[in-house]
């Protein structure tokens, strides 16, 4: 008999069953266990699970179908996939697509199981209702965040313009350590060099003509909180300067003062633009890049994640609601939604639905009431709604974080693909320990960094200098490499 407080698991391995003996193992170590050969099994099945795993052999197809089916049946479950050894790459490409982890199938070790389960899945989360999570990719990066947040590391956001940075930033704030303490945004790109440098370090009273009072700069009022630079890449040369000395001393001294005064806080960087790039045109400096990319993230424009986007445009359409009553999107509506590509990303999607709302005077949200930032684009999208049916004529009622939607896509836009907004490495499976995704993320990106400095570098000492740590402690972490059977130095110092 299952424990009371079991975890619900879908076990599908169309290659091997699981015996008895197994099985009951499963059942002993606290899951409430069951099993199926392909995803042609009752609904409750997977309704039911708190975790799904299910063996991938040649291609993450399978994956695909199984994150559709949970979308349409909207069940919240967890995947975790399995994959012979042999095939890891194929588990690379499954926690890029939206899998909680990847196993060895030949791990069939229940107490590994509850462990795996255990770190992977059972950490407290943030309350992310007032966002849309709703894509196994978005589902995914939110889980990576969550879990990025507890550490204190700088980190730095990428992605286009309008795919939701401050979003993800405020969710890094909320789920720290520092989440009761300030959160303050700033965009870099928003005035001219001079008021940036007093808006951030703030200034003494009669430091220049009109400071009449003390005035505390942005890292100041963000004492013990969090601070977040958007558009880090449109920051002047002079003004990275100052940033990374303030990086480098966790201090500021305000203009016209001598004090220096200490920061405890914690930095968010974002940009949409190529920084390797900017580096090589000397746009951009190379060591202030190091301090910010501790950890990067990045977030997939709107056209990689899908199914975010009616979830989303119901949310706008709720935040733009007026009347009290709910306000439907219609089937064709829906249709065009989904099928174009949203260059704009999030924010156009937003400027869509505002303006649907207005031209629907606040009634139900036609085809002709979608107007697109390029007009003539209006015209080009001409595809027959009868492509585009809901399962149900409910009113959509989307959850964030956990979509119960029930809709037939196009197959155009059915497959969930991903640019790479996950991080994962090669040591990610190592034999039969299993390591969490944060800790895959985090030794991939330091090993990123180690490997670009060493490369733009005439020598250890300068790489460790640009990396912000000595080099003896470079000279460590290099060894702990090599440990692992990687010999950064041997293909890339000079």
């Amino acid at each position: 008999m299952a424990n009371t407080n079991s975890i619900p698991m879908l076990w599908i391995d169309p290659v091997e069953k699981l015996n008895d003996q197994v099985r009951q193992a499963f059942l002993d170590k606290g899951f409430d266990l069951r099993i199926g050969d392909s995803l042609d099994i009752e609904d409750d099945a997977f309704t039911s699970a708190e975790i799904v795993v299910v063996r991938l052999s040649k291609c993450a197809t399978a994956l695909k179908e199984l994150q559709m089916k949970l979308v349409s049946l909207g069940s919240p479950a967890q995947v975790i996939t399995r994959v012979a050894r042999d095939l890891f790459e194929l588990g690379i490409e499954a926690v890029r697509q939206g899998a909680l982890t990847a196993v060895p199938s030949e791990q069939l070790a229940p107490a590994e199981w509850r462990h795996i389960v255990d770190t992977n899945v059972s950490e407290p989360k943030t309350d992310t209702s007032a966002y849309v999570f709703a894509d196994p990719v978005s589902r995914n990066l939110l889980a990576l965040a969550e879990r990025v947040a507890r550490v204190d590391v700088t980190v730095l956001l990428t992605g286009p313009t309008g795919a939701g940075k401050e979003v993800l930033s405020r969710i890094l704030h909320d789920a720290s350590p520092r989440f009761d303490r300030p959160f303050v945004a700033f965009n870099c790109a928003a005035m001219p060099e001079n008021l940036i440098e007093d808006m951030l370090f703030g200034h003494e009273k009669g430091s220049f003509t009109g400071a009449n009072k003390i005035q505390q700069g942005l890292f100041e009022q963000a004492q013990g909180g969090t601070i977040f630079l958007d558009e880090i890449g449109e920051m002047s040369y002079g003004m990275q300067a100052k940033l990374l000395r303030i990086l480098q001393e966790r201090s500021v001294v305000r203009l016209g003062g001598q004090k220096s005064i200490e920061l405890d806080i914690r930095i968010i960087a974002a940009t949409n633009r190529n920084l390797k790039q900017a580096i090589a045109e000397h746009r951009f400096r190379e060591d202030l890049y190091f301090r910010l990319s501790a950890f990067k993230l990045s977030l997939p424009p709107l056209s990689e994640r899908p199914l975010d986007i009616l979830p989303l445009a119901e949310q706008f359409v709720a935040q733009q609601n007026m009347t009290g009553h709910q306000i439907s999107i219609s089937p064709a509506a829906q249709h065009r939604l989904v099928s174009y590509p949203w260059p704009g990303n999030v924010r156009e999607l937003q400027n869509v639905m505002v303006r649907a709302m207005v031209l629907s005077n606040q009634r139900s949200i036609e085809l002709e009431h979608l107007l697109f930032d390029d007009l003539h684009i209006n015209d080009e999208f001409s595809e027959p709604a009868s492509e585009y049916v809901p399962q149900s004529d409910r009113s959509l009622n989307w959850t964030q974080g956990s979509p119960n939607h029930g809709i037939t896509r196009p197959n155009k836009v059915a497959g969930v693909t991903q640019r790479g907004s996950i991080l994962a490495n090669e040591r990610a499976i190592k034999g039969s320990n299993v390591r969490s995704v944060l800790d895959h993320a985090v030794q991939q990106s330091e090993r990123q960094a180690i490997t670009e400095a060493l490369q733009s570098s005439r020598s250890r000492d300068e790489a460790a200098e640009k990396l912000g740590i000595s080099p003896r402690t470079l000279r460590h972490k290099l060894q702990k490499l090599r440990e692992q059977g990687i010999n950064v130095t041997r293909a890339y110092a000079r």
